[in-house]
């Protein structure tokens, strides 16, 4: 049900959990190469796909051709949603699916930056738009790199890696992925049988305070829950613990599944109805075979959620 080699992850789980049919209006929130996309299409129902990235045009042109009058592409982010979903007139939202982090497409092409298996320029800006990482790895103090290492990357020596980064910036500024993947590897010292590149988590850091990813997550949560319709299905695949932890923070939240404060403590009563109920406890993750086919499936969690008739949150609170 797509073209180009690019497999969307948990594909079936998530067509399950949006459930399309003919005459829904569904939001693609992350189209990248436009798999979910043309699965939902393929069951009757219309996209509206987003994305802030300007490269997916040819992807969206395809799919466009092939569903003729069933799709249509708005570049922004995520946390667009909402304004988005009003810009094209659709009087009800039925359904929204969000694919989080940077796509396999990204990670192959050299010249965005975003990977330190091949060499390209320090970029890694998904809408081409903004602070670059280059920008950052040249121009931010130790305190504010070495909190992003930490945070974002869950790097453990982020402070010697800070340094590292200081010390050589003063002699020539970063401007190549493999320059600064090379220099973290020698800060830490080599692999010395890691399982994974010693710059691994910088530069997930990097991506995600370039990309404001986080940020971007809770915002275009939110624009989902403010914008389904009652009985629309939300939908969320996440591929690290940083993305998992807010979706299923948010949708604890919203459920109304908060665990209660101490039993000594007076207990804060929220008025606020559950503006969603779970589709299934907990996160669904691939199968053996998926995993196997498709490394970037290995990591990956689907959350699922319908949205009731209670006002969202955010406008309540």
């Amino acid at each position: 049900m797509m073209s180009g080699p690019h497999a969307p992850v948990l594909l079936a789980e998530v067509i399950e959990a949006l459930a399309p049919a003919p005459g829904d209006v569904m939001i693609d929130a992350t189209f990248g190469a436009g798999g979910y996309t043309r699965a939902i299409l393929a069951a009757g129902a219309t996209v509206i796909a987003l994305d802030r990235d300007p490269t997916v045009r040819p992807h969206a042109e395809a799919v466009d051709a092939d569903f003729p009058g069933q799709f249509q592409l708005v570049r922004t982010p995520f946390s667009g949603l909402a304004e988005a979903f009003a810009g094209t007139g659709e009087p009800r939202l039925d359904g929204a699916v969000f694919d989080i982090g940077v796509s396999s497409m990204q990670l192959d092409q050299a010249e965005r930056g975003f990977s330190f298996l091949r060499d390209g320029p320090l970029d890694m800006r998904m809408s081409g738009e903004g602070e670059s990482a280059a920008d950052i790895v040249n121009g931010w103090d130790h305190g504010p790199l070495a909190h992003i290492f930490k945070l974002y990357g869950e790097e453990r020596q982020s402070g010697r890696i800070a340094s590292v980064i200081l010390r050589r910036r003063a002699e020539a500024p970063f401007t190549r992925t493999l320059d600064l993947a090379e220099t973290i590897e020698k800060a830490v010292g080599g692999r010395r049988g890691a399982p994974i590149h010693p710059a691994t988590r910088v530069f997930q850091a990097l991506r995600i305070a370039v990309n404001d990813e986080l940020g971007e997550l809770t915002r275009g949560l939110e624009a989902a829950e403010a914008t389904l319709a009652p009985g629309g299905r939300l939908a969320v695949v996440t591929f690290h613990s940083l993305e998992d932890r807010i979706v299923k923070q948010f949708l604890t939240e919203r459920t109304g599944n908060t665990p209660g404060g101490s039993r000594h403590a007076p207990v804060a009563v929220d008025t606020r109805r559950p503006s969603f109920t779970l589709q299934f406890k907990g996160a669904r993750e691939a199968g053996e075979a998926e995993r196997a086919a498709n490394p970037r499936a290995r990591s990956a969690r689907l959350r699922a959620a319908v949205r009731t008739d209670a006002p969202a949150w955010r406008a309540a609170a």
